[in-house]
């Protein structure tokens, strides 16, 4: 017996993405445009979604120039 149920382990890995995505946020202040992009991949993988994600952070966004 013993072990943990299905649904505690998808709570923990929603808590675990809810912690990194806070992470990448205080991080998008200093980054540069390259980051940002690997920042949107590294949301891509980690989450279903991560294009809501990434439209709120502003990582879409390109320089046009």
């Amino acid at each position: 017996m013993g072990g943990i149920s299905n649904r505690m382990k998808e709570i923990k890995r929603r808590r675990h993405r809810r912690q990194k995505v806070a992470k990448f946020q205080l991080k998008l202040k200093k980054t540069t445009q390259s980051e940002r992009l690997v920042m949107a991949d590294k949301l891509r993988k980690m989450t279903a979604g991560a294009e809501v994600l990434i439209a709120a952070m502003g990582l879409d966004e390109r320089k046009r120039g």
